[in-house]
């Protein structure tokens, strides 16, 4: 099984200048837990930012939601991997770095993400069927 095959294609992205107060109504809207932090330039990396981000700024910093720029606690660069190899590979990377979703593309593009509840989902269909 590829990447390609259980990948999530429609991706959340904010840009790197809009507030913690924006990506969280932003999340919330999207009803999810991440969102692509988009490049500044073609010669940019991904980011991304996750709840965990956001918590330790509000409580361990404690941030201001509306001076702090999504660029300044996002992860940069977004661990990427190809849309093309195996699922095993990315759940090697997951397990071996301790983090839950990795951003997806193809010549060098955003095309997607992946979560170990995507993994996990794909390996419970495949058990289900072979029953």
């Amino acid at each position: 099984m590829l990447i390609k095959d259980i990948m999530v294609r429609e991706v959340v992205t904010v840009s790197p200048f809009a507030t913690i107060r924006e990506a969280m109504r932003l999340m919330r809207q999207r009803q999810v837990k991440s969102l692509v932090v988009e490049k500044r330039d073609v010669h940019d990396a991904y980011g991304i930012i996750t709840y965990t981000n956001i918590l330790k700024t509000i409580v361990a910093e404690e941030g201001d939601i509306d001076l702090i720029n999504v660029y300044d606690i996002c992860s940069k660069p977004a661990l990427t991997i190809s849309r093309e190899l195996e699922v095993k590979h990315a759940a090697k990377l997951m397990v071996n770095m301790n983090i839950r979703r990795l951003l997806v593309t193809a010549t060098n593009e955003l095309a997607g993400i992946i979560t170990m509840n995507d993994i996990v989902s794909a390996i419970l269909k495949m058990a289900d069927a072979e029953d």
